[in-house]
């Protein structure tokens, strides 16, 4: 294994788009037709070649493309003891794109939270690591995933009559899995984070304030959140967040500058990097890099879409990232796409051909970059 620390120059955020091998094995499964034994088999074939792919772009960044899941939070906070997933449109959400059909889940507390004895991310890190000498990524749902959409009335107040005893339970069954994560060898880890985006967004925020939240106030909180979920970690391990504004089949649900939050979240979360989606106008300019702390965290800048195959003009990403570099050092800027290319199982609208020449891209220009 190697010694690299992510985030690196060319990096991704983490899910691809699902053979159609894999999307069979999967109806396969639903009507009964194979068993989850042969379902995990068929998943293996897939990521070991997902795995390969990766490797001969030149990626240093190795994972499993979120394979065995259905939904990027959903399949891992489900696995949460308490823990009861329901569909629902974000209330502030706005453009066409936003499909009531395609709406997120939205998790409510039902009792006292626990983890499973067995872990939930661990005997499949064991698997990419296994499979290659590259630096494992493991991404999983940001805890913040658990209170944002739903707010205090999604927890059952019996279970958690105060807050402070509910953040305090889901830190510590986020803390278990990562370490134990640690302790099989990971060293790479990722917080896949809607809600810090989603604060971006007015109507986002109008729609906290509903729920009785201060949107001005849930940055600081959710970054003690992170804080404590990580708490312990090997100081050689690597943990980032990604802010995603929604990419469910090219779906977007929130958009906005990150003035409003990049203070607090970037100088509050002891976190190694922050992808930051910046692929279109939806995110804003970069002047909220300027609060960035010198020598830091990294900004994963994500240039490239994973929304749409066009691909974006060389010149035109080599200018964003000198552009970006007035704002943050040189040394402390990275290049991804966006977000991932498959949030759920039904991917974006985009070819894994596109994918691949997407990701290859992003491999040279760093290159050229950073050397």
């Amino acid at each position: 294994m190697t010694n690299a620390k992510g985030p690196f120059r060319a990096d991704h955020v983490g899910s691809l788009q699902r053979p159609h091998s894999l999307l069979a094995a999967r109806e396969e499964f639903r009507a009964g037709k194979i068993s989850a034994d042969g379902l995990r088999e068929r998943e293996n074939i897939a990521i070991a070649e997902a795995v390969k792919m990766q490797e001969d772009i030149g990626l240093q960044s190795i994972t499993d493309g979120e394979f065995r899941r259905e939904n990027f939070h959903f399949d891992f906070l489900d696995k949460v003891g308490g823990v009861d997933f329901r569909r629902m449109m974000p209330e502030g959400a706005e453009g066409e794109s936003a499909d009531p059909e395609k709406a997120p889940f939205v998790a409510f507390i039902t009792e006292k939270l626990s983890r499973p004895d067995t872990g939930i991310e661990v005997k499949n890190f064991k698997v990419v690591q296994s499979l290659t000498h590259r630096t494992t990524k493991i991404t999983v749902p940001s805890p913040t995933m658990t209170h944002f959409r739903g707010g205090r009335d999604a927890i059952d107040r019996d279970a958690y009559p105060d807050m402070d005893g509910f953040f305090d339970d889901l830190a510590r069954v986020y803390r278990e899995e990562v370490l134990e994560l640690a302790q099989a060898g990971c060293r790479y880890l990722q917080f896949d984070d809607t809600n810090l985006a989603y604060l971006c967004d007015e109507n986002m925020r109008e729609a906290t304030r509903k729920l009785g939240e201060d949107p001005d106030e849930l940055p600081a909180t959710y970054a003690e959140l992170i804080n404590k979920s990580i708490k312990g970690r090997p100081n050689d391990m690597t943990v980032c967040v990604h802010m995603c504004r929604g990419n469910a089949q090219s779906q977007w649900f929130a958009s906005g500058g990150y003035e409003v939050i990049a203070e607090k979240v970037f100088n509050l979360t002891d976190v190694d990097g922050f992808f930051m989606e910046y692929d279109d106008e939806r995110s804003g300019r970069f002047e909220p890099l300027r609060f960035v702390p010198k020598g830091g965290p990294k900004i994963v800048l994500g240039l490239l879409t994973t929304k749409r195959g066009e691909m974006e003009p060389r010149d035109e990403i080599l200018r964003r990232i000198e552009e970006a570099s007035k704002y943050v050092e040189i040394d402390q800027l990275c290049l991804s796409p966006q977000c991932g290319f498959s949030s759920n199982a039904i991917g974006n609208l985009i070819s894994v051909e596109d994918q691949v020449a997407k990701l290859r891209n992003i491999v040279e220009i760093a290159d050229e970059v950073w050397g």
